[in-house]
């Protein structure tokens, strides 16, 4: 198992995905938070193709703090069954993924 991930979601609007990512980061769920957008999405959704406008959100962390931050992101996410996955950090600067480490420890200063 790799020791870091990017987990990523999305919101309807940047307003809300600014709160998740300032949610997210101040509980040292993610070391950091990414948005991105507006995306466009296709997608099926109760059984009907739509498409929308979204704002992606991209986390960083490491992999044994994935649990904590998949529940943060669904009791807080404004969607009743919203995307959350996590793909493995295979590689990266050292003082970067160093940071990530440090970050996300609980007990840390920033």
């Amino acid at each position: 198992m790799t020791d870091f991930v990017q987990v990523s979601t999305a919101t309807a609007s940047r307003a809300e995905a600014e709160e998740l990512a300032r949610s997210v980061v101040h509980a040292r769920l993610a070391a950091g938070a990414q948005i991105v957008g507006p995306v466009v999405s296709a997608f099926w959704h109760l059984g009907e193709f739509g498409t929308g406008e979204e704002w992606q959100l991209l986390f960083k962390t490491r992999a044994d703090r994935y649990p904590d931050l998949e529940r943060h992101l669904l009791a807080n996410h404004p969607w009743k069954n919203p995307e959350v996955v996590a793909v493995p950090i295979f590689a990266g600067a050292e003082g970067y993924l160093n940071w990530v480490r440090e970050t996300t420890a609980a007990d840390s200063a920033g």
